[in-house]
């Protein structure tokens, strides 16, 4: 009799855990793919699960942090989804690649064109951001999951350092230093390119030293060998000369 009602508490408790972790582990998410540097640009991923058992994610709506404008959003085609892009006018205009900017993404819209997210399934929606802001350490997404029975999730709580995570929260990219090699625009990209055309500019000069105090030398040999050639043959001439003419001398003793 007690065993089984330690195994039905147990049953329960294990369910009461699984009710409560699967927020943690089920809501919209953003990740970098690879690295999202301060001050360069990266290519995030916004993963969306289906949480339903009877409906399907049909639309996904992310709102750009306006606290942290990016004048750079371009969102990669998913198939079956159009994807659309809301812009909106800056207060104090943004400078990129020398050009001041004064309007930037505020939210991209995905609509599924299909059956969407369907049960048991999940989605990515890469986007293209950037510059990344060099005095901030994270920027929070604000996301809307519509599904298709019209019910809409809004993760749009903002997680707080020592705190629980809330029960939707929003989307939130981690930013990491910077680093040398990285780039942090196109300046210093073709700053780099220079220095790799001096750089090879230089090994082909070089190259062509090389070529061409190679080519001396082999004239300098080709010289030689034929100095040496017409001495012996002017050597083996002369022989024959001086032979020739002691037998004509001894010819003309005889008669």
């Amino acid at each position: 009799m007690k065993a089984s009602r330690i195994a039905a508490a147990g049953a329960v408790a294990g369910v009461t855990v699984l009710a409560i972790s699967a927020p943690a582990f089920a809501h919209v998410s953003v990740q970098p793919e690879g690295e999202a540097a301060k001050g360069s640009y990266a290519v995030v991923d916004f993963k969306v699960p289906n949480e339903r058992d009877n409906a399907s994610t049909t639309k996904l709506e992310v709102t750009f942090p306006t606290d942290h404008p990016l004048a750079s959003v371009m969102p990669q085609p998913v198939e079956g989804w159009e994807a659309k892009v809301t812009k909106s006018k800056l207060d104090k205009p943004l400078e990129l690649h020398g050009k001041k900017i004064d309007e930037v993404v505020s939210k991209v819209t995905w609509t599924a064109e299909g059956k969407g997210i369907e049960p048991g399934f999940f989605q990515k929606f890469p986007v293209s951001i950037g510059t990344l802001p060099e005095d901030a350490d994270e920027l929070v997404f604000k996301a809307l999951q519509t599904y298709s029975n019209k019910e809409v999730v809004r993760w749009i709580e903002v997680p707080q350092e020592g705190q629980e995570e809330p029960e939707f929260p929003a989307p939130v990219l981690a930013l990491s230093e910077a680093t040398d090699g990285g780039h942090h625009g196109s300046s210093d990209h073709k700053d780099d390119k220079g220095d790799q055309a001096e750089k090879d500019d230089a090994e082909a000069e070089n190259a062509s030293a090389q070529s061409s105090a190679h080519g001396s030398e082999e004239s300098g040999d080709s010289t030689d060998t034929t100095a040496r050639v017409l001495g012996v043959i002017g050597i083996v001439v002369g022989a024959a000369g001086v032979a020739y003419g002691v037998l004509a001398g001894r010819r003309r003793t005889t008669a």
